[in-house]
């Protein structure tokens, strides 16, 4: 399966940017879980935890973040957090 490029960005740097199987955002309309090929979307993120999954059945790894936004697109996933704990 192919894998989705993920990143993870704050006003102060670039957190994170990998290669993951499976992210499940913290979207104020709910948690929705990205993976590659995912169909382009835009939404504003909650104070939560994204979970991160960089293997199909691997153990996730969670982050909190706080606020922001995610967009999916040809690219990827990229989630713009306003900071992250």
């Amino acid at each position: 399966m192919a894998n989705l490029h993920f990143e993870l960005v704050t006003p102060e740097k670039l957190v994170r940017s990998d290669d993951v199987f499976m992210v499940v955002v913290p979207g104020t309309e709910g948690d929705f879980g990205v993976l590659a090929n995912h169909a382009p979307v835009m939404s504003t993120i909650r104070d939560a935890d994204l979970v991160i999954y960089a293997t199909e059945g691997g153990a996730p790894e969670t982050i909190s973040v706080r606020g922001g936004f995610a967009e999916v697109n040809d690219k990827g996933l990229t989630v713009l957090a306003e900071a992250i704990s």
